[in-house]
């Protein structure tokens, strides 16, 4: 049969024989393929944790056509043993080598997420499988152990979150790292574990909205070891790279980047610092940040009192001593208190410390730093749900300023480990946070103006009051994909605010209630301090997404939870309890899909 740029072949690489004749015989008896094909044979050597090793695969090879690829990539993700099995899409005859892809099911892979060098015609026979060029193909990708073009699944699971973003699998997934804006869009990194070991997942965006997936490179096949936290920053010609803690090499390591698209990564540098006497300082080596102030680089190493050292060229360091100066006034928290995931930078005229402790989760401080020394003058937490429960919903962060100067953060939320029995995704984000420090140096969160564009179908009431305790309900507000704005007037209800996903009499919902005697503002069982000035509205800002919500609060404070929600309870009502409680002003919105087409409701 002669080929045409309607064939193309995908290339699929699997453990061990017994799964590849699988594929091969589900593929051709459900017609997915023309023909199958299966390479024995392969070996690839790479080293990891200081070790040459090496590993031995088979290769399937199927002929289709190009609008069977989806069926195919179905059949693949359900009889492979990876979560993310590696396949490769390879242009026969006539085709465009620009069509070289990753795929995983469901997926169409209509944009490449990796291009390839153009493969000459004469090395794809018209009538065959051009097998040779195919095979240099998946060869040249065969380390990309997690490239995928777009890994969600058509149609969506009835849990799956609206507009977090999230990864699509069940694969253990963890901090998010090294956020760039480079060349026009914004990049983030995530940890991804499975057996090849720990990865860094790679996404970028146009406006930190709609994501797109990339093909995983930043691997301890290509690096050398595992990569655990770290962050990214422009060095002093402009160019990207990163610094990470490697995993069993004992030492932080720097890598640059050497592509536009961040997916190709030079070898990694060792952080190797040196006291005055010459010689290595006794430190531990743990989750690095870097930046650039002035023409000096600082790095610190975190943990227990993080480590500072400084280095003019990002290959020879001199080591400064502990991070944090000796005059640390009492902020509530111990000197010693965890700073894992650091993330350093400027703010208005002072330094912010973002940073994780992996008792009290995400949390950050304020000062200033000079003279090589960090002297913070305020603390303050962003979880809270440590004293209920031992764990964090938001651990983890990361940060990036924008072209505009906006300091924008993400922190990895952990309430899939609260929500057992709920398929949602793994790795799920927080919604970006815009900072900023105005000249009163309390510290501003808002939800990122650019998540205004998945807005529609506003409706508005004016002037809802409510007292005795009984909820009143917002007829035409309901959803689990909604974003509510409300403005209380300051009242005499000891307890008042919004409950959300109420069932149809505005009961058994989730409640939002601010207490002014306690300054507290709860979501279900969860607590957070919020001080309002004397005769100063609530600003309540509600994001419901599924089983999350996330609420901001007269931007000054941000919180969010898990609920294990019903699909049939959507409706939002308002309460006050001991009192009467006035809603000024209600905005709502429904929310669109960052996982569906741009546009679509």
């Amino acid at each position: 049969m002669k080929s045409s740029a309607r064939h193309v072949a995908v290339l699929v690489t699997v453990p061990d024989r017994r799964t590849a004749r699988a594929l091969a015989a589900a593929a051709l008896e459900a017609r997915e393929c023309a023909c199958a094909q299966i390479v024995s044979g392969l070996e690839s050597h790479y080293r990891w944790k200081g070790r040459l090793e090496k590993s031995r695969e088979l290769l399937v090879i199927f002929k289709t056509r190009r609008a069977r690829v989806n069926a195919l990539a179905r059949t693949v993700s359900r009889l492979h043993p990876y979560e993310v099995p590696q396949c490769v899409v390879v242009p026969l005859s006539g085709g465009s080598a620009d069509y070289l892809a990753w795929i995983d099911a469901g997926t169409t892979p209509a944009k490449p997420a990796a291009k390839a060098a153009r493969i000459p015609r004469g090395k794809r026979p018209a009538g065959g499988f051009g097998i040779l060029p195919a095979l240099l193909c998946c060869l040249a990708l065969a380390f990309a152990r997690h490239a995928v073009a777009s890994p969600v699944p058509t149609p969506l699971p009835p849990t799956w979150l609206t507009y977090h973003l999230a990864h699509p699998g069940a694969t253990a997934t963890g901090d998010p790292n090294a956020a760039f804006f480079w060349k026009g869009r914004y990049h983030l990194h995530y940890i991804l574990e499975d057996k090849a070991g720990v990865t860094w997942a790679h996404v970028s965006s146009p406006d930190m909205v709609h994501w797109q997936w990339h093909p995983a490179t930043l691997t301890p096949a290509t690096m050398g070891h595992d990569l655990f936290s770290g962050t990214g920053f422009l060095t002093k010609d402009g160019r990207p790279a990163i610094i990470y803690h490697g995993a069993g090499s004992g030492r932080n390591q720097i890598s640059f980047a050497e592509d536009d698209a961040l997916e190709k990564w030079s070898k990694p540098i060792a952080v190797e610092p040196r006291g005055k006497d010459g010689k290595p300082p006794s430190m531990r080596h743990w989750d690095p940040d870097c930046w650039l102030d002035g023409d000096t680089y600082y790095a610190v190493s975190g943990g227990k009192d993080p480590h500072l050292m400084k280095s003019p060229d990002l290959g020879n360091w001199q080591y400064l001593g502990h991070l944090l100066h000796d005059g640390l006034p009492d902020l509530g928290v111990p000197r010693d208190e965890d700073i894992s995931c650091p993330n350093m930078f400027r703010i208005g005229d002072r330094w912010m410390l973002l940073c994780l402790s992996h008792w009290l989760g995400c949390r950050y401080y304020l000062g200033d730093f000079r003279d090589g020394k960090f002297l913070p003058d305020f603390h303050a937490r962003m979880n809270w749900m440590c004293e209920f429960n031992g764990d964090a919903d938001l651990f983890a962060p990361e940060s990036v300023r924008t072209p505009d100067g906006r300091r924008v953060m993400w922190a990895w939320s952990r309430v899939k480990e609260r929500l057992k029995g709920v398929a949602i995704q793994s790795s799920i984000q927080s919604l970006p946070r815009e900072l900023s420090l105005p000249r009163d140096g309390k510290l501003r969160i808002r939800p990122l103006r650019e998540l205004e564009s998945l807005r529609f179908g506003e409706r508005t009431e004016s002037n809802v009051a409510v007292d005795g305790g009984t909820p009143r309900r917002l007829e035409g507000i309901r959803g689990d994909a909604l974003e509510i704005e409300i403005v209380f007037a300051p009242g005499t209800a000891r307890r008042f605010g919004v409950a959300v996903y109420c069932d149809a009499d505005g009961g058994h919902g989730f409640p939002i209630a601010f207490e002014p005697g306690t300054a507290t503002l709860t979501l279900g069982e969860t607590r957070v301090p919020l001080e309002l000035r004397p005769g100063e509205d609530l600003v309540l800002r509600v994001f419901l997404d599924k089983n999350l919500v996330e609420v901001f609060a007269n931007d000054r404070q941000a919180a969010l939870a898990p609920h294990r929600y019903a699909p049939d309870h959507l409706g939002v009502a308002l309460f006050g309890d001991a009192g009467r409680a006035l809603a000024k002003t209600v905005k709502a919105w429904n929310v669109r899909s960052i996982y569906t087409a741009p546009g679509s409701p």
